[in-house]
């Protein structure tokens, strides 16, 4: 989880450093095709991820992927134009969306905690972005559309995880979105880098996987009631980041809006932990 929470902050700081220079889209250009010069190299080397890399759900990759590639446009241009800590806030809306959509498309059921989860979520983005006051900022409209974005490839990841490979996942992501990026780029772009992006290009890949990875393998160590709560350290660590890099104030609001949206996803995930499981009736 110390990986995965550097890596976040590594990566924030990395956007907002490259877009100094270049475009949004040149910019996850540059990270998907990091991605898939590691993923493929990865590949050569061991045959087990080259037949995971099959697939028998194109469209729904591609569904997944084209969804991914807004909500990271909006997600990292958002970064360029709000303080850190307000968009790692109003991301944690994340999990609300994604309990209303599992309970629409895939027939989860809507229970108390999550209902309640959702509504404190809704409080806690009210208090962050206050409409109607001088302080509401529109582009935080676009963090709560990429938090909205995500949870639908939440959604449609657990439905590919029935049949396919994470490798594969993550592969066909990156593959898939680096032409959607390079539509929208110079073609040219990469003659506007220099020793100044070095760094911030190195974080950019470096971070783009150890992220997921950190995560995924800090899931898999430790139980959720452990793990969730260790990521909501996201928000205290990127407003120090912000602070310190960048003179951005420490904003009291920021941080009551985001005490109530976690309190809303801790709910339900205590909730969810201690409800019995319930068992098939062919299951051994």
């Amino acid at each position: 989880m110390t990986g995965a929470l550097l890596s976040f902050s590594a990566m924030a700081v990395s956007i907002r450093e490259l877009s100094r220079t270049l475009g949004i889209l040149e910019i996850l250009a540059l990270r998907s095709a990091i991605g898939i010069v590691v993923l493929t190299a990865l590949a050569l080397v061991r045959p087990e991820l080259r037949r995971a890399i099959a697939t028998r759900h194109i469209w729904l990759h591609l569904m997944r992927n084209g969804v991914h590639f807004g909500a990271q446009v909006a997600w990292a241009t958002s970064i360029t134009l709000l303080p850190l800590a307000t968009v790692f806030s109003l991301e944690f809306t994340m999990p609300a969306w994604a309990a209303l959509l599992a309970a629409v498309f895939l027939h989860e059921r809507l229970t108390r905690s999550r209902i309640g989860a959702v509504v404190l979520g809704f409080i806690g983005v009210l208090v962050i972005i206050r409409p109607g006051l001088e302080s509401f900022r529109p582009a935080a409209l676009m963090v709560l559309a990429a938090a909205f974005g995500y949870a639908i490839t939440v959604t449609a990841t657990k439905r590919l995880t029935r049949t396919e490979a994470t490798f594969g996942i993550i592969f066909w992501m990156n593959l898939m979105q680096l032409p959607m990026n390079l539509a929208g780029s110079d073609p040219l772009f990469w003659l506007k880098l220099g020793a100044p992006q070095i760094l911030p290009i190195v974080g950019l890949g470096i971070v783009g996987l150890t992220s997921h990875y950190c995560l995924s393998n800090a899931f898999r160590a430790g139980e959720a009631t452990v793990v969730v709560p260790l990521d909501f350290l996201r928000i205290p660590l990127i407003a120090l980041v912000g602070w310190s890099l960048y003179g951005e104030p420490l904003d009291m609001f920021v941080f009551a809006g985001a005490a109530l949206i976690i309190s809303g996803v801790l709910w339900n995930l205590r909730t969810e932990t201690v409800r019995p499981a319930k068992v098939r009736p062919d299951a051994a």
